[in-house]
């Protein structure tokens, strides 16, 4: 669902010159599984989720999204792509049920798909008990759920969450990533970037490891204690971000 083959991204700045946010980076994410992208600050994390998004177009090597290239069928990608993060704006004058179903008209849904489709998203992200409740008055796990819902209204194959739960008290993190979970049961690719490592552990099938704008290593957290004689991942975590 998401193959990322050599991608690079280079910036020109007007004192360091040419910077290279992304550097020979390639992984994949298949459906019904949760991959965590991983790196500290810098290293090409963000910049990679937003070529996928199609927000920015890379300078060199490819990367597809439910098999639609990112560079020459944007349009098609973001069909078929859903993406949240800690910074998702919620807009205080609109109920969640207003706000989701916005977004679903933007997407093109017909009102009676989006119908079947917002009822189906509220009672898997348990939200019908504040589907009339406007955004000023939130909860922040409510605003977290609803970036959530109008991030798979369309029902998108590809999922991307960055750092979805930053800043969250701990029930609300866990209410969300039990939601992101229940994504992955209905077979949707999640792509996971965090700097929790405990959420690392608790939720993703495998990941890739990013430094310096290219991943350092990649696989099941299994393998990558195997590979590298060691159990704790912090520890491995910086041994190859080092």
């Amino acid at each position: 669902m998401i193959q990322v083959e050599h991608l690079r991204k280079s910036f020109r700045d007007l004192r360091r010159g040419w910077v290279h946010a992304v550097d020979d980076i390639s992984f994949e994410a298949r459906p019904g599984e949760i991959v965590g992208l991983l790196g500290p600050n810098g290293a090409g994390k963000t910049t990679t989720m937003r070529i996928l998004c199609t927000v920015l177009r890379p300078t060199g090597g490819s990367a597809r999204v439910a098999g639609f290239d990112v560079a020459t069928q944007p349009e098609l990608v973001r069909q078929n792509i859903g993406f949240m993060s800690a910074n998702t704006a919620i807009y205080d004058r609109m109920s969640a049920w207003e706000l989701v179903g916005y977004f679903g008209r933007l997407y093109g849904l017909t009102e009676q798909q989006l119908r079947e489709r917002m009822e189906a998203v509220f009672t898997i992200l348990k939200m019908n008990d504040f589907r009339d409740v406007l955004g000023a008055k939130m909860s922040t796990g409510m605003r977290q759920k609803v970036s959530i819902a109008r991030a798979i209204v369309h029902d998108p194959a590809v999922l991307i969450f960055d750092e979805p739960t930053a800043g969250l008290d701990v029930l609300v993190a866990r209410s969300v990533l039990q939601s992101i979970e229940q994504l992955r049961e209905l077979g949707k690719c999640v792509l996971y970037s965090t700097h929790i490592l405990r959420e690392v552990e608790r939720i993703c099938d495998r990941v890739a490891i990013v430094s310096h704008g290219r991943v350092q290593a990649s696989g099941s957290l299994a393998e990558l204690r195997d590979r590298y004689n060691e159990d704790d991942l912090e520890e491995l975590f910086f041994r190859l971000v080092a």
